[in-house]
């Protein structure tokens, strides 16, 4: 887990949804208001996001109390209790939307996952991911294509060359793609002479 990488994602949300404060808890609770909350499973499938949730919550008030009940990875149903989480109230209520919107998105990007993966099961076979993701979302979702058994192909651009169509057509033609990587043309005719 990049601690950093994800505490500054869980920062950026907040902003962008709490702004300047929670206004409406603001002018409902009153300050030091205690209260508890429950992740309540509501469908069948792959729980992901719960080590998340625990940083969001951390992140948004440290005195915040969780019990985890269900790790991520284990199979879930309806009525399930995920964790409970305790304290602030006005806290519980800023975390709330980040945690369900994240939990939701990996739990079923996990679950889909899963679904493939056990479909596969004794072939050999390893089911990767894609860079094709939600902007500002890629770490998450790869992460719950790990937790639901897939495999990370590559994170971005920068860590691993992937020619495709649009690039063969561009250099004009696969030879002329391959050509123009010294280092890829030389394994490429490693493999051919071998």
């Amino acid at each position: 887990m990049d601690k950093s990488f994800i505490d500054q994602f869980i920062i950026n949300s907040l902003n962008e949804d709490v702004g300047d404060g929670d206004h409406t808890s603001l002018a409902t609770i009153s300050e030091g208001t205690q209260g508890k909350a429950k992740l309540l499973v509501k469908d069948e499938g792959i729980l992901a996001g719960v080590e998340l949730a625990v940083e969001i919550f951390h992140v948004v008030d440290p005195n915040l109390k969780l019990n985890v009940f269900i790790q991520d990875g284990a199979t879930v149903k309806p009525k399930d209790i995920a964790f409970e989480v305790e304290g602030d109230a006005r806290s519980i209520l800023k975390a709330e939307r980040l945690v369900l919107n994240c939990m939701q998105r990996m739990s079923g990007i996990a679950t889909k996952t899963r679904e493939i993966v056990d479909i596969l099961q004794g072939t050999n076979t390893e089911v990767l991911d894609t860079r094709k993701t939600t902007p500002g979302m890629r770490y998450f979702e790869k992460w719950a294509v790990r937790i639901g058994g897939g495999v990370n192909h590559r994170f971005g651009l920068y860590d691993m060359i992937l020619i495709k169509d649009n690039h063969v057509d561009y250099a004009g033609g696969i030879r002329e793609a391959i050509e123009k990587n010294p280092r890829l043309y030389k394994k490429a005719k490693q493999k051919v002479s071998h």
